[in-house]
């Protein structure tokens, strides 16, 4: 199909209103039923561009340290505790990259680059001195019944202590919750190792984007009647799946995390695609947009523009993000 031709269809798609979106809606479940095994993760691998390439490496080699942690589990644990900035600071006196707190540096930091001192404003130090405590309360609770990664995320919570007494992650809402969080937050950081299942509210999020097709973008616009219902690309896809009960963060850099990431040639309608001019770092996102298939999306593209349909292959493809339910719940909020 020609450019030319291919706007032809999406002008088409715009008048027919429903009947294009039903047709979307029938290929999700019909791709749906030739999908095997659910959502892939095994961990091992990094997603594309999840971690920013300046920390990468480090979190590849560390995320393997001990069999308790992968690379995927120590990304999200990083993005969950600072979003990946070196110069994070917390309330709590929690500091840098890792955010730990003084005490806790003080007797688990570690020379992670040989050069002589340990410092936790810096990452070459941090990321490995965070795979270390991890493994090393991995070590403590080794004993305890259950799964081995949660009984240690659970140590770092309640402590070590706690996880003993109780024979695994103990009853707390604020630790089981942790728990739940860091282990649904590491799809999003790894590769998948299987096909990645569809989204149950793709249908419906497709919908909503469609019905706002003309619509003049606003720059922060979240589609409030003050603003007239305008969008930006971010504030369109969060309205989108809010509307089918799916709440995302605010920014698209964010969104990015909010579920596994498919390659390219499984794209579903209903995946969320990103754009960047770093295809090496997730943090440098800047524009989002809905896959409604054929290589279109529906988006909001910039000032002056209106929702439309754009092509998705463009030199500043990034990749997608089958949206779950669990992977938006899991995204840590002030990141």
């Amino acid at each position: 199909m020609t450019v030319r031709k291919a706007w032809v269809v999406a002008g088409a798609a715009v008048a027919g209103g429903l009947g294009f979106v039903m047709l979307l809606v029938v290929g999700v479940y019909i791709v749906a039923g030739n999908l095997v095994n659910g959502v892939g993760g095994g961990g091992r691998a990094l997603a594309k561009g999840a971690v920013p390439a300046a920390y990468q490496s480090l979190v590849q080699r560390w995320g393997n340290l001990c069999p308790a942690i992968s690379p995927s589990l120590l990304a999200a644990q990083l993005y969950q505790e600072s979003g990946f900035d070196p110069n994070a600071k917390s309330p709590a006196k929690a500091e840098g990259i890792a955010q730990f707190i003084p005490g806790t540096w003080a007797t688990h930091g570690v020379d992670g680059d040989g050069d002589g001192d340990r410092d936790v404003w810096d990452p070459q130090d941090a990321i490995p001195s965070a795979a270390s405590y991890d493994c090393t309360l991995a070590k403590y609770v080794e004993d305890v019944p259950g799964d081995a990664t949660k009984n240690m995320l659970a140590a770092y919570n309640a402590g070590a202590y706690a996880v003993i007494k109780y024979g695994g992650v103990p009853p707390y809402s604020e630790t089981q919750n942790y728990v739940k969080t860091i282990t649904t937050l590491q799809a999003s950081f790894a590769a998948p190792t299987t096909r990645v299942a569809p989204s149950q509210q793709a249908a419906g999020a497709i919908h909503f984007a469609q019905s706002k097709l003309g619509t003049p973008y606003l720059w922060g616009g979240n589609g409030t009647p003050e603003q007239g219902g305008r969008f930006d690309c971010s504030g369109l896809t969060k309205a989108a799946y809010e509307s089918v009960g799916i709440t995302l963060p605010r920014v698209a850099n964010d969104q990015y995390n909010a579920g596994p990431h498919p390659g390219r040639d499984e794209l579903l309608p209903g995946d969320l695609v990103f754009f960047s001019t770093d295809p090496y770092n997730s943090r440098a996102i800047d524009h989002v947009g809905i896959y409604v298939g054929g290589g279109y999306m529906i988006d909001a593209p910039r000032t002056g523009a209106v929702i439309r349909f754009d092509p998705i292959d463009t030199a500043k493809y990034f990749g997608a993000t089958r949206v779950t339910a669990d992977g938006a719940k899991a995204l840590p909020t002030g990141v």
